[in-house]
Parts: structure tokens; sequence; C-alpha cells
């Protein structure tokens, strides 16, 4: 599946799914937003660009500092959500690689794991690049290959209970695609023009609810909801049991579970 179908399906994946996205896959990506920001040199007055929202966790930690904050979404029900944690007007639908904005009007701009539903990487970044003021920084985190255990335990839960995969999983068009490594990421930046370029993995816990780790892929979130999505209602059963049994040496106090997470954190340089 190549771009521009890779952007179409992932906007189709996201769709009207805000709710279930705060309450699952948003708690995994908050981790890094302190981080992310104080990459990118945000702070009381600057002007931030929030490039993928969400449901506006990064964006809501930056106003909460005192920043000036516009965030954008290609969703309009995550940007719902963004909105009552942000100031009037602060939220804009568009998406990369094709922003809304005229170049060099940004202090900062950052991306959180938006880099990861994209259909052409190397020009979302060049065009967060381009509306970031000379000076300032750009910064983004990004899945990295291989994948966390926090992701790859889906693919453990539907191989024990001998879920089929899709034949067309989504995949980015080889030419478009990086190493989702350290250096990869590095060179994703400074191919976009961008200077002192650093990139560092940043490592943590999830402390989640299992039935909230559940509800995202339940609700078609992901490759893991597109998964699902696929089965007969008696393999969606035998899923969950599998959910139950792979996910349960991670089950600590309180029942949470505690998956490990880890995220490529890269900032740069515009001038």
């Amino acid at each position: 599946m190549k771009s521009p179908e890779f952007d179409g399906h992932e906007r189709a994946r996201w769709a009207g799914r805000a709710a279930a996205y705060d309450r699952s896959f948003a708690r995994l990506c908050a981790h890094p937003a302190t981080a992310l920001l104080d990459a990118a040199g945000v702070d009381k007055g600057r002007h931030l660009l929030d490039v993928g929202t969400g449901t506006g966790t990064v964006a809501a930690l930056a106003h909460s500092w005192g920043a000036t904050v516009v965030a954008v979404d290609a969703e309009p029900s995550m940007l719902d959500v963004a909105a009552t944690r942000l100031p009037t007007g602060a939220t804009v639908l568009g998406n990369l690689p094709v922003l809304p904005f005229p170049p060099r009007v940004f202090d900062a701009t950052v991306g959180n794991f938006v880099i990861n539903h994209v259909g052409k990487p190397a020009s979302a970044v060049a065009e967060m690049a381009r509306v970031t003021r000379p000076g300032g920084r750009v910064a983004l985190t990004v899945w990295p290959s291989p994948p966390p255990t926090a992701q790859r335990l889906w693919g453990d839960i539907f191989d024990a209970a001998g879920a089929e995969r899709p034949s067309a999983l989504p995949r980015l068009d080889p030419a478009n695609d990086f190493p989702r490594t350290e250096a990869g990421v590095t060179t994703l930046l400074e191919n976009a023009g961008l200077t002192e370029v650093t990139c560092t993995t940043v490592s943590w816990t999830l402390r989640i609810d299992p039935e909230d780790w559940w509800a995202g892929p339940a609700a078609g979130l992901s490759t893991a909801g597109l998964i699902l999505d696929h089965q007969p209602p008696t393999v969606v059963a035998e899923i969950r049991a599998a959910f139950d049994e792979v996910t349960a040496p991670f089950r600590g106090a309180g029942g949470l579970l505690g998956l490990p997470a880890s995220a490529l954190l890269a900032a740069g340089l515009r001038h």
C-alpha cells in the first residue's frame, strides 16, 4: 500500500475514533511529551506548532507552560477532543506534507509520532522545517524497529490465537521509508535541511488498565485494530483470551499492566 493510498488508509483507520484513542494509545504516546517539548526549546512565550496533535496531549502541556500553541490534525474527532484542552481557536484541520501556514512563522514545531502515520516521511519533516523560523527547532518522536514490548505483544497475542492477518496490511512505499533507528531518524532530519541534529532513545513503562489497552484495537485502531476487524466473532473471543494470557506476566499492583515501551526522540535546528 503506497502513498497516497497509505495516507488514505491512515485517515480512515483513525476516523471518528478519538475517544478510543484517548483511552488507549494516547496513554502510550503521552510519556515523551515533556522531553519532546524540551528538545524543541519550548517555554513560556514561544509560538509552537504541534503537528498530528491527536487529542492534544503535547499541545495542552505546552499551553500549561505558557507557550502560544497551534494544534493541527487531519482527523476532526481528534481536534474536537483537543479543543476541550486548549484555548479557543488553537486547533486547525490540516495534514502533512502540506500545512496551511506560510513559511517561517513558528518558533518551534513538534510532531509526536505523526511521522509513523504519513506516506512520505521526508516530505513531512521538510514541511515541518518550512514553517519553522530560522533559529527555531523541529522535534519529533518515532516508534523504533524492532518495536518495543508494548506494541510487539499484539503480534504475540494474534499468534497465540491463530489469527490470520489480512493480505493487504498497510506498508510504506520502500522508496519513502527510512530506518527506524537513531541513525536513520538523524539522517531523515538532516536531509530536510536541519542541522545540529540529535536522536536518542527514550524508554519507560506504560501503566495502564488491561481494559483500556484492549479498547484501542477493539475500536479498530492501529494495525492491531485492522487485524482484529478482519476476524470472525469466534476468533475475536480467542484473541481476547490470548490477550489475557499473554499480558498476565505484565500485570502488577491493582491489576494494571506494566508494558515496556521506547521511542526515538530527534530534534534539529532550522537555519
